[in-house]
């Protein structure tokens, strides 16, 4: 007879761990089936990994600094074999931390590979052997994974996607970088702050496209600085591989063409969801382009099966996902007054140098919605701890309704900003105007406060430019 449970999740990722956690607290016997690691793609090859590695690139960048902060030293270096080393010693120790979680929530953990296989119930496969196990609900949580073309594959070795770019063997002396977004730029700065020649491809007419323009901008400026090569409007039409090096073709918006050559490319071009082989088709879940179709709940049509995270959809965040894993878990144990994600509440962080963060719409969509809006801006140059740290480049960005005060967007580039931007999004909440945010003290020094400055500036009101 198969095991039963209240709720199985397939998919140990982000999503999938909390809302197999939350349903657990919710009293709800459940289960996880995960093919690999606890943690997922985020925990194991994405968000945390990469973070240590950028962590240990931001000390190499603050190292040749020091006759600046009153401090000497000579021939220092780095070890890349150390550097991942580390990354995957602290992506080892949350994937643990997550299993351990599980044994405190009493949470069932099933190796393998599910599949839908009729009503409640799911067939899961491991090393050739397979079993049933039976569920009132079944949460799908299988993520995605990264996305190639024809003829720009990766094989692991001279094409790279994020998980060989995260452990390299040697370093490379110079690399192409294939898409501008989070992903990309993080290991585009990555490898450029430890002196790798890198070179950025980005399809679109700017990096960081998704963000607001002139924080895109101001970005883009400070990678040129840094001295990485930025091609904007540009495609990459073919890779030839030689024996350790890799030719690549370019072509513009114009239609020219030229060649470069350099030792790695790293694919970074997009994200598709893990909807193969799960059974979605004969279950009849609708799937557009590589994403389960799912409303406003994680409801798939399908009595009894949810869907969340990468599997549903940008915004493609481990956050976004988390709280999709929370919203599923309650509705499945009856939990009154279950509010729907609001994706304009979910905050996005690229961790690149300067960082990059924001939330909500950016000037251009806010404009585009037909109201009348006011922004303001204060540059961190104005601010007291940035000039104390020696970081005193970036800016914060606010775009307000100007009739209600409504905080539509905040937009920042410069240190901290990823820690910074949570401010804005319980704001934006919380519904606070701008009046109400105006009202609202901010210790000194601190970064924050050019948060408050920025609020201000929306009005000419900001009082330290």
């Amino acid at each position: 007879m198969a095991d039963s449970y209240d709720v199985i999740v397939v998919g140990g990722g982000p999503g999938g761990y909390v809302c197999a956690i939350r349903a657990a607290q919710l009293g709800l016997k459940t289960a996880v089936v995960e093919r690999d690691r606890m943690g997922g793609i985020c925990l194991n090859w994405g968000c945390i990994p990469t973070k240590a590695l950028l962590r240990s690139s931001e000390i190499w960048h603050l190292m040749h600094r020091l006759k600046e902060f009153g401090f000497s030293a000579d021939n220092f270096k780095f070890d890349i074999e150390a550097i991942v080393k580390r990354s995957r010693a602290v992506a080892k120790q949350l994937s643990d931390g997550v299993s351990f979680l599980m044994k405190k929530h009493k949470i069932t953990v099933i190796p393998g590979e599910a599949k839908l296989a009729g009503k409640g119930k799911l067939t899961v496969t491991k090393d050739g052997k397979t079993s049933d196990v039976t569920a009132k609900n079944i949460v799908l949580a299988t993520g995605a994974r990264a996305r190639t073309f024809p003829g720009l594959e990766p094989d692991g070795k001279l094409v790279w996607t994020y998980r060989e770019a995260m452990v390299p063997e040697s370093f490379p002396k110079s690399l192409l970088v294939v898409g501008s977004g989070a992903i990309g730029i993080e290991f585009a700065s990555f490898y450029r702050t430890l002196g790798a020649e890198v070179t950025v491809v980005e399809i679109l007419d700017r990096v960081l496209p998704v963000e607001d323009e002139e924080i895109s901008a101001f970005a883009a400026k400070a990678f040129t600085k840094q001295g990485m090569k930025l091609k904007t409007g540009t495609q990459v039409t073919e890779l030839k591989k030689g024996a350790d090096s890799v030719t690549c073709t370019l072509k513009d918006k114009a239609g020219k063409t030229e060649e470069i050559t350099v030792d790695r490319v790293i694919l970074a071009m997009g994200i598709v969801g893990n909807v193969e082989n799960i059974g979605l088709e004969e279950a009849g879940i609708k799937v557009d382009r590589t994403h389960v179709v799912a409303g406003k709940y994680g409801e798939t049509g399908v009595d009894g099966v949810w869907a969340i995270g990468d599997l549903v959809g940008a915004p493609w965040l481990a956050h976004k996902a988390m709280h999709e894993g929370v919203i599923v878990a309650e509705k499945i144990a009856g939990v009154k007054g279950v509010h729907p994600l609001n994706t304009s509440n979910v905050p996005g962080c690229t961790y690149c140098w300067p960082q990059v963060a924001s939330v909500g719409l950016t000037e251009a969509a806010a404009k585009a919605t037909g109201r009348k809006i006011k922004v303001g801006k204060f540059p961190f140059i104005g601010n007291g701890k940035a000039i104390a740290l020696g970081e005193a480049e970036g800016m914060v960005k606010t775009v307000f309704d100007a009739e209600t005060g409504e905080l539509l967007g905040a937009h920042m580039v410069g240190a901290e900003v990823t820690e910074l931007i949570q401010g804005y999004v319980i704001a934006k909440t919380g519904e606070l105007t701008d009046q109400e945010l105006a009202h609202t003290i901010f210790p000194h020094p601190t970064l924050s406060e050019m948060m408050h400055e920025a609020v201000l500036a929306a009005d000419g009101a900001a009082l330290h430019i």
